[in-house]
């Protein structure tokens, strides 16, 4: 592999920092949402791994397993309190401290600015529905290139937009818990006007940094030969895939696939063709899974249903996903398809499966298998002269995930949420010997 290629790991705020009230950090949309109840046995991220207390710890392990490049995120909560106004000084110096310590540990610090943590305050106004995020958020991205800048070469301005914008705003079950396509739409056109004028922020304030933006991207497949399910597969792959990334290289959105997106125009402005623009220094791709897709008369807008895993009777992860490796090869495919795009980096990647604790080991051999797999994939494109310059694993240590609660464990490091102990499981010696060279 290219000597040049970033090798990582990658995290995000909620799932992993606790300290949800500590030293000034406001509520976040995941706070307010998790003490609803809402989420697998009422789980909430107040505690999660204690990473907000235990980072040198984590940052150590980080360095244990010779892994160069650490991806977290910034909770927006935790710098700016209400999302817009005062800066909290004791966050600023929180961030200050992990950026160093990962620096003193010759880790790579790569910065992802939102992962679904929405300050309340700025929900109780509208949240991504109201256009004026788009100015929030850009203040939010100065503030935080002009703390961080001085050390921090990568940046990512959005985790998965599509994720934060359907399950958020449309389907109800991740934060804020909003439905419906009068949410839905101008949250995704929010969106994509706050990722554009982010990475103008940053470019602007530092041209030296190499700026990006991550997407989720399921390889989506129909189920049969038939013109329906073809079709069909068309419209979700516009919905999954291509609906964020299209108007940020230019071409607008996917409306000829998906009808139903002609009504976001409502929500447009003079200009916003533009201003919705932006050719980033990288894109990160966050693969999965692929989806098998078949013709349906009932589903409102896409006409279209994923066919469940468990009845196709495929491998499948702890969340139902199913295992497929070459899923990820047809996205670095798919994604190199676009002119305006220079760089690619597997921003996350990894897998859920029932781990095991015997005599204080943790022998995830389906963990290490599905990233195995899915390296010869990434390898195979490479090898095929692709672009890909990276690979992150999801994740370091088991998390919250989200709705999901801490059932599913993804880390390549368990952890006692009761003691909140640490261990390596096989499949992170195993990176860490991989990393090495061994």
């Amino acid at each position: 592999m290219d000597p040049d290629f970033k090798w990582g790991v990658s995290t995000a705020a909620y799932q992993i920092e606790g300290g949800h009230d500590a030293h000034g950090k406001g509520l976040s949309i995941w706070d307010v949402f998790t003490a609803k109840g809402s989420c697998h046995e009422r789980h909430h991220g107040n505690t999660a791994c204690d990473f907000y207390n235990r980072y040198k710890d984590d940052v150590a392990l980080i360095n244990e397993l010779n892994i160069p490049n650490f991806r977290f995120s910034l909770s927006w909560s935790r710098i700016i309190p209400n999302g817009i106004g005062e800066v909290n000084p004791e966050g600023i110096a929180y961030y200050n401290r992990l950026i160093d310590e990962c620096l003193a540990n010759g880790i790579e610090p790569w910065i992802t600015l939102y992962h679904w943590d929405l300050p309340h305050e700025l929900e109780l106004k509208g949240g991504w529905a109201n256009r004026e995020i788009v100015d929030w958020f850009a203040e939010y991205v100065r503030v935080c290139a002009e703390a961080f800048g001085d050390r921090v070469k990568y940046w990512m301005v959005m985790n998965e937009p599509m994720v934060f914008t359907g399950a958020g705003y449309f389907m109800g079950i991740h934060a804020p818990g909003r439905r419906g396509l009068g949410n839905f739409l101008p949250a995704v056109h929010h969106a994509v006007l706050a990722m554009a004028e982010g990475g103008r922020v940053l470019k602007a304030l530092l041209p030296e940094a190499e700026v990006g933006t991550t997407f989720s991207g399921s390889y989506i497949q129909p189920k049969t030969d038939s013109p329906k399910d073809i079709i069909a597969a068309q419209r979700v792959d516009a919905l999954l895939n291509r609906l964020f990334i299209e108007p940020l290289l230019g071409f607008g959105y996917p409306e000829a696939d998906l009808p139903v997106l002609k009504k976001i125009r409502k929500h447009f402005k003079e200009g916003d063709e533009a201003k919705m623009v932006f050719t980033f220094d990288f894109i990160g791709i966050q693969n999965y899974t692929r989806e098998v897709v078949k013709h349906s008369v009932i589903t409102p807008y896409v006409n279209a249903v994923l066919v469940d895993a468990k009845k196709r009777q495929v491998p499948l992860t702890a969340m139902g996903w199913e295992v497929y490796p070459p899923a990820i090869y047809q996205m670095i495919k798919k994604f190199n398809e676009y002119d305006g795009i220079t760089k690619i980096y597997i921003t996350e990647n990894g897998a859920a499966f029932p781990d095991t604790m015997v005599d204080g080991k943790v022998i995830d051999t389906e963990r290490m298998a599905y990233i195995q797999n899915h390296l010869k994939q990434v390898k195979k494109a490479k090898d095929e002269g692709l672009e890909v310059s990276g690979y992150f694993v999801w994740t370091l240590t088991d998390n919250f995930e989200w709705n999901e609660g801490y059932r599913p464990k993804f880390g390549l490091i368990h952890v006692d949420f009761e003691t909140q102990q640490r261990t390596v499981k096989a499949s992170g010696k195993w990176y860490g010997k991989f990393l090495g060279g061994d």
